[in-house]
């Protein structure tokens, strides 16, 4: 039989685990319209005008110009390559159509949806596991 003791240190162990989780040292990309962290965030993959990369380990972002925010055709594919080329293991954004969901997933890249108004209100979010990932297009 379990003691008080036991269970309180397991669900402390099992909290740790899951709190770390989300601090694997990785790069992240957002979708935004501005150049930092307290840019409003864009809801649209392929035509967002920006993408910014964190980098969890350093503590540090880079934002890239979307250039293929103005193509005729094939952005969310060609806006997926971006952000493999930069190295993103997670993606957040309002949507992303199929065709860019299934580069993505094909990339091992997860797909996260946020509502909130700047970057920096959805890394803290994803943080904080309180953002949905998106499973299907």
């Amino acid at each position: 039989m379990l003691t008080v003791e036991v269970i309180i240190a397991m669900a402390k162990i099992m909290n740790k685990i899951k709190t770390n989780k989300r601090k694997i040292k990785m790069k992240i990309a957002f979708t935004t319209s501005g150049d930092d962290m307290s840019a409003p965030m864009d809801p649209r993959f392929g035509r967002a005008a920006k993408f910014l990369i964190y980098d969890t380990d350093q503590k540090r972002f880079t934002v890239i110009d979307n250039a293929n925010s103005v193509a005729a055709q094939g952005a969310g594919i060609k806006s997926a390559e971006t952000i493999v080329n930069a190295g993103a293991k997670i993606l957040v954004t309002g949507d992303c159509g199929p065709k860019a969901f299934n580069a993505l997933k094909q990339a091992d890249v997860k797909i996260y949806s946020s509502k909130s108004a700047s970057v920096m209100a959805s890394l803290e979010s994803y943080l904080a596991e309180k953002l949905p990932e998106i499973t299907s297009a």
